[in-house]
């Protein structure tokens, strides 16, 4: 799987391999949007080996993952090669269907198992076993209740943090069993180079975006990932637009990706400032900055800009009104 690899993905890429590699299971964990799913099944076609792919999920059972008795085979055989003598046979057989944890040991495939932790920890305790024994236990298979782990297996794991909705925790054994890489947002280089290629639009607009974005999460956004400066990069794309709050089909698409908090200007104002390769004299009207924060009278050389009329705010619902409202009493209601 192609990616977008810089220094920052690089080291960790690299790290990843050196533990795979010597057979140690690799668990990459982190909050949404930070490419955990992306870098392991990269990482896991580095290593020259099919790849198996599990998805985490709450319906899914330990016969879900090592497969099991389906039903039942019946054979009659009917031998009446001596007229005087019938010789009849019958032999009915368990049907055993493996599943992809099955095939993956057996082959020696390379095991992604996407947000492990949202499968119920009474699913997984099968994987115990095989990271700790290289054995798999297949119950109640006639004949063969364990399978001996190909010893070109290897596992990548992925998991958002346990306060997630639908994460369980993961039992401490299992853990124990793997290494533990924690993943947090890329870097601003890292992230405008990824939209930038996932979204066709060229790096300097991709970097205000991303600048955008960024600025949101580190007030808090739980919805301002890598992810939703993509949705943000390839409407701008699609559109022909510039990533500019002058414009009122981008405001409504930060409206619709970034939350209802992409009401306030304050966070508007201070988005676009200290962006790389942006002059002030390219940063959009609309967006003109107070006084200087460093000085706390404005200052002589606090930049000064014409304002522009407050332009209505888009339809936004019963619900979003409410909120604008709101925002208005407190007097950043203006886009």
């Amino acid at each position: 799987m192609d990616i977008v690899v810089t220094p920052f993905l690089q080291g960790i890429i690299e790290q990843a391999l050196r533990y795979l590699r010597c057979g140690l299971p690799v668990h990459f964990c982190g909050p949404a949007g930070t490419g955990k799913t992306t870098l392991a099944l990269h990482v896991a076609g580095l290593l020259g080996r099919p790849v198996t792919v599990l998805r985490g999920d709450e319906e899914l059972t330990t016969s879900g993952l090592v497969g099991g008795a389906f039903g039942l085979r019946h054979r009659r055989v009917v031998d009446n090669f001596i007229r005087s003598v019938l010789k009849v046979e019958n032999e009915i057989l368990e049907y055993w269907q493996d599943e992809r944890l099955t095939e993956a040991c057996r082959e020696g495939h390379v095991l992604v198992y996407d947000e492990f932790t949202r499968s119920r920890p009474e699913a997984n305790n099968v994987l115990l076993s095989v990271l700790e024994e290289g054995v798999l236990p297949l119950p109640g298979e006639s004949g063969c209740n364990e399978v001996s782990v190909h010893p070109e297996f290897r596992a990548v794991f992925t998991s958002n943090p346990e306060e997630y909705a639908g994460v369980h925790k993961a039992q401490d054994a299992l853990r124990d069993r793997m290494v533990t890489i924690r993943l947090d947002h890329c870097d601003a280089e890292t992230e405008t180079a990824i939209v930038a290629v996932r979204s066709g639009l060229p790096e300097d607009r991709a970097r205000r975006v991303v600048s955008l974005v960024r600025q949101f999460r580190e007030q808090g956004e739980t919805g301002a990932g890598l992810r939703a400066g993509i949705f943000l990069a390839r409407f701008v794309q699609a559109e022909g637009i510039d990533p500019d709050p002058a414009d009122e089909r981008f405001r409504r698409a930060c409206l619709d990706v970034l939350g209802p908090a992409a009401a306030g200007t304050a966070r508007w104002t201070s988005s676009w400032r200290d962006v790389p390769g942006d002059s002030p004299d390219d940063s959009p009207a609309s967006m003109s900055s107070p006084a200087c924060p460093d000085e706390p009278d404005g200052g002589s050389h606090a930049p000064v800009r014409t304002p522009v009329p407050a332009r209505p705010v888009p339809e936004v619902g019963e619900a979003g009104a409410s909120l604008l409202r709101r925002k208005g009493e407190a007097g950043v209601s203006q886009w």
